[in-house]
C-alpha cells in the first residue's frame, strides 16, 4: 500500500529552485576542474613563453641603444617558479618583478619606479589571471581592467612599456 502526499506549490517551487542551484554548482565545479587541468598542462608553457618574449623584447630594445648605460636594461630569470625581474638603471630607473603561481592560475606583476627628483619610489601592482576559453587555450587577463592578452607577445609589450620608458601607466 502506498501513501501519497500532496506537496504544496510553494514547496515544489523551492525544491525546483534548489535543483537548479545544484545543477549550476555542479557545472561551476566542472568548469573550475577543467580550467585547473588546462592550467596544469599549459600554464608553465605560458609563463615560459612570456619570459622568452620579455627577454627577446628587452634584447631588441638594448640593440637600439648600443653603449647607452641609461638604457642597459637587464632580465634576471633566476627567480623561483619561472618568474623573472626586469631592471632599468637610473636615471628614471624602473623594475618589474613577475611572480607566477600556477596553483592559483595567477601572476603578480610588481612595478617600481625611481624618480630622478629625490622623491620616494612609486610602486604599482597588477594581477594577471590565466583565463581559459572553455577549451585548451589559455589567455592572460588583467584583473584591474579586464584586458585580455591573447599572446605572450601582447603581455610583454604591456608590461615592458612602463619599464623601458621609466614612466608608470
Amino acid at each position: 500500500m502506498s501513501t501519497s502526499v500532496d506537496v504544496a506549490d510553494w514547496i515544489r517551487k523551492i525544491a525546483d529552485d534548489e535543483r537548479t542551484r545544484d545543477a549550476a554548482r555542479i557545472m561551476d565545479d566542472e568548469r573550475a576542474a577543467q580550467k585547473a587541468d588546462v592550467v596544469r598542462r599549459h600554464g608553465r608553457q605560458l609563463i615560459d613563453d612570456l619570459r622568452a618574449a620579455v627577454t627577446r623584447d628587452v634584447g631588441a630594445f638594448r640593440h637600439e641603444f648600443p653603449g647607452d648605460r641609461a638604457r642597459d636594461v637587464v632580465v634576471d630569470t633566476a627567480v623561483p617558479n619561472g618568474g623573472f625581474v626586469v631592471r632599468k638603471p637610473a636615471p628614471a630607473g624602473a623594475s618589474l618583478t613577475v611572480t607566477p603561481n600556477l596553483e592559483t592560475a595567477t601572476m603578480v606583476c610588481d612595478f617600481r619606479f625611481t624618480p630622478t627628483n629625490a622623491l620616494p619610489p612609486r610602486e604599482d601592482r597588477i594581477h594577471v589571471t590565466f583565463n581559459g576559453d572553455g577549451g585548451e587555450t589559455l589567455r592572460m587577463k588583467h584583473l584591474g581592467t579586464g584586458q585580455l592578452f591573447a599572446t605572450a607577445d601582447a603581455l610583454s609589450e604591456y608590461l615592458l612599456v612602463p619599464v623601458l620608458t621609466g614612466r608608470p601607466r
